[in-house]
């Protein structure tokens, strides 16, 4: 999914909780993150239990979570972090290994950011990072359309799109739409000859409304209800 660019925060530096079973991995992903002057680690979790208990403790920017886990897998621990009281600002990036990860669907549905594969580099970790932070989605745009089409086909009913989509100006419709076709602001601002700030108002207007938690779940809505096609 394309995304505006981010720069690094010039205040202080995102908080970042580690959330995987394998010490390597955690190990890998510290090592990575603690010689960046905007990005710094102050927590790890070895299963999904832990990385709720470690997210009320430490209030992080953002969670790098792994889905597969013990105890607690990745989707139930996002399911209770997005939901609990005064972790409102919390984000959750997922990982995972598998690009047809069916449950990458159903932790978007609960609140996940986003998310990326565990093969991807370093500088692409380290975006992914800052523009969850920042607030924007992150959906590796190798598996976004196959895995939301896939997993929404057979969830997605005429009738109760229209009705969910009736609370939404035309305009609004139309910046839905591009969202979920994986456009920044920026871009759909070009798009429809509207400046960055009005476009990123409109798609503020649509979270509210449809009661999205972030630019994410509009993009799951966006497929779910058909006004994005997997092919267009």
């Amino acid at each position: 999914m394309n995304t505006a660019s981010v720069s690094p925060s010039t205040t202080a530096p995102i908080k970042v909780l580690l959330a995987d079973d394998e010490r390597l991995v955690r190990s890998g992903f510290k090592l990575l993150l603690d010689v960046e002057d905007d990005i710094t680690v102050v927590g790890e979790a070895t299963n999904g239990a832990e990385a709720v208990e470690g997210a009320r403790a430490a209030r992080p920017d953002v969670v790098l979570m792994d889905i597969r886990m013990p105890k607690l897998d990745g989707i139930q621990a996002t399911t209770q972090i997005t939901a609990m009281r005064g972790l409102e600002r919390v984000r959750i990036l997922i990982l995972t290994t598998y690009d047809t990860d069916a449950y990458v669907f159903e932790a978007l549905q609960a609140g996940a950011s986003g998310f990326l594969l565990k093969d991807a580099g370093p500088a692409e970790l380290l975006h992914a990072i800052r523009v969850v932070a920042a607030g924007e989605a992150l959906l590796a745009p190798r598996i976004t359309r196959r895995l939301i089409s896939q997993f929404t086909a057979r969830r997605t009913a005429a009738k109760t799109a229209e009705d969910r989509l009736a609370v939404l100006t035309e305009r609004e419709r139309e910046v839905l739409a591009l969202v979920g076709r994986g456009l920044s602001n920026d871009e759909i601002g070009a798009e429809l000859s509207l400046s960055p700030a009005t476009a990123r108002t409109h798609v503020s207007h649509a979270m509210a409304k449809l009661g999205a938690r972030d630019r994410a779940q509009l993009v799951v809505i966006a497929y779910r209800t058909g006004l994005v096609s997997p092919d267009a």
